[in-house]
């Protein structure tokens, strides 16, 4: 749509008309008068009211609630202020740290970092002498680890020690090369857990005698593992190790199923013949009991003792003997004595 400039123009001249003829002054106007508006010692003045304005703004400060604020006196501290909006000094005279003792602080050890900088628990080249140790049986292990921290106290935490931070990972690795040395490799690779346990409490430990004021949340080991060159090696031995523990086992249920039967027959063996022993012994005793009665007896009758004896012996023998002849030493001829038995009704 075309604007009709004519038209415009008129109706801004009526316009200055009803007004008495005065028009709005224009940008340029203002910015030519600013220039020449002079003040006696002008920029001294600004100079001063900057300088006013600055320690003003610095005497007010906010303290997050995730954080408290250190108060320094020159250089001095004086006072933890907590969160909120605060006062101090002025700037030069009392100085703010403010320190974030809710936050969870972390620091890796051996870990590799991927592109987009964050880190994963896994041996990687960076750090890796850190992350190399010696265990209890003289191997080396790829021993990865991360730590998370608090800061549980400010002062300390500030003052106490040069480079806290520095400190918190040289006792970290102390810690853990304490605790993996008391170890097998075998162990380190399969009780992470523990291992990372053991390794909190020492760090936590040694944190409090350098009064850091720094707390410990968590230790956690990543993938160990022994070095790359060595690994096929290492599974070897793993696999030997594993193929002895077999036989082992093996040969342990053949003993344990073996020598139970074993001690069971021999129980077995001792039992009966402790059980023949009994019975020859009562057996010998009781005819040891026998004759000594049957003496007794005797001494009190010997011919009916004998007479008894004897047809007892008969009796016990007769029956024993089959048929039985007995021929005349005068018979001559034992012919009609052939069919005995069949004359008599007797069986052969």
């Amino acid at each position: 749509m075309n604007w009709d400039w004519e038209k415009l123009q008129q109706k801004q001249k009526e316009r200055s008309a009803g007004s008495g003829g005065m028009t709005p002054p224009q940008m340029d106007e203002v910015i030519d008068k600013f220039k020449e508006f002079k003040v006696p010692g002008g920029w001294a003045l600004m100079l001063l009211a900057g300088v006013v304005l600055y320690f003003v703004s610095s005497m007010v400060y906010t303290v997050d609630v995730n954080e408290v604020g250190v108060v320094q006196r020159f250089g001095k501290y004086v006072r933890t202020e907590n969160p909120g909006l605060n006062f101090k000094l002025p700037a030069g005279v009392e100085k703010v740290t403010k320190v974030k003792t809710l936050r969870v602080y972390k620091e890796e050890f051996g870990l590799a970092s991927n592109q987009s900088g964050s880190s994963r628990l896994a041996s990687g080249n960076q750090g890796m002498d850190e992350s190399l140790m010696l265990t209890g049986d003289l191997n080396v292990g790829v021993v990865p680890w991360i730590v998370q921290y608090r800061i549980k106290d400010p002062y300390d935490y500030l003052f106490r020690v040069k480079d806290v931070t520095q400190f918190l990972r040289d006792m970290s690795e102390a810690s853990m090369r304490l605790v993996v040395g008391d170890r097998s490799i075998n162990q380190v690779i399969s009780n992470r857990e523990e291992i990372a346990d053991t390794a909190k409490i020492w760090l936590q430990k040694e944190l409090d005698a350098a009064q850091t004021g720094i707390e410990i949340d968590t230790v956690e080991l990543g993938n160990t593992n022994v070095p790359e060159p060595v690994q096929d090696s290492f599974n070897k031995v793993n696999q030997a190790v594993q193929e002895k523990e077999k036989l082992i086992y093996e040969a342990m249920e053949e003993k344990n199923r073996v020598i139970p039967r074993a001690k069971g027959e021999a129980e077995q063996t001792i039992k009966s013949a402790e059980g023949y022993a009994t019975e020859r012994v009562n057996e010998a005793k009781g005819d040891a009991s026998r004759f000594i009665s049957q003496y007794e007896e005797y001494a009190k009758a010997k011919d009916v003792t004998r007479r008894r004896l004897y047809l007892e012996m008969v009796k016990l023998v007769f029956p024993n003997l089959g048929e039985l002849y007995i021929i005349d030493s005068d018979q001559k001829n034992v012919l009609p004595l052939l069919n005995l038995g069949e004359k008599w009704g007797l069986q052969k």
